[in-house]
């Protein structure tokens, strides 16, 4: 069975993906102080090429609302 090699955006995407995987397992702790609501607004960002890359589009849908709330957060 030959196996499939992952593209340079593919690659690139995934790591982002468990960068942003890790920024959402840690930001609840951080809450409710500002770098909490920054953590979680880069875990959306960074997962969403991950989620984008492989057409979850309603993952794609839950980052970016995840990014609009705290960023609003963080804004008002």
């Amino acid at each position: 069975m030959k196996e499939r090699r992952l593209s340079p955006t593919e690659r690139l995407a995934n790591r982002l993906g468990y960068m942003g995987t890790g920024f959402f397992v840690t930001a609840p702790h951080m809450l409710p102080e500002t770098p909490g609501i920054i953590i979680y607004f880069l875990a959306g960002l960074f997962s969403l090429p991950q989620v984008f890359v492989a057409k979850q589009w309603n993952l794609v849908i839950v980052n970016i609302n995840v990014m609009a709330a705290y960023a609003a957060l963080f804004f008002k």
